[in-house]
């Protein structure tokens, strides 16, 4: 294994391992105080764990296929634990709701006997 791989990077790796640990400081303290900065607690956990991904030597390790693009370094992929799209219809099934082409034509023929009708109204009761 590299030493990317293995996590211990340079300066720019420390650097950012020192802004995640900050950012976990800050989010122990914002869950511990409740009230809107406890919302924000776990948010502030997940950027601490997004910026550990963002160091420099796990990015090249990344980027020589050393590392899966994707997750964290030493975790294991795991499959969802459900179906992620709903129910697809039949192929054969019939459509919810009109064909588009006679939707747009029955709006368009609605539309054009509105104006006729205002049109015809109008002469009705011309203005001098």
């Amino acid at each position: 294994m590299t030493e990317a791989a293995n996590g211990n990077g340079g300066k720019g790796d420390a650097l950012v391992e020192k802004g995640a640990e900050k950012l976990e400081r800050l989010s122990r303290k914002a869950a511990a105080k409740g009230g809107l900065a406890g919302k924000l607690a776990g948010e502030l956990a997940e950027d601490a764990s997004f910026l550990r991904r963002l160091k420099p030597s796990l990015m090249a390790a990344r980027a020589k296929g050393e590392l899966p693009k994707d997750a964290p370094p030493g975790s294991t992929p795991r499959a969802p634990s459900g179906p992620q799209l709903g129910a697809r219809r039949a192929p054969n099934a019939p459509r919810k709701g009109g064909r588009p082409f006679v939707v747009v034509g029955a709006a368009f023929a609605a539309g054009i006997a509105l104006a006729k009708a205002i049109d015809w109204r109008g002469h009705a009761h011309p203005r001098r």
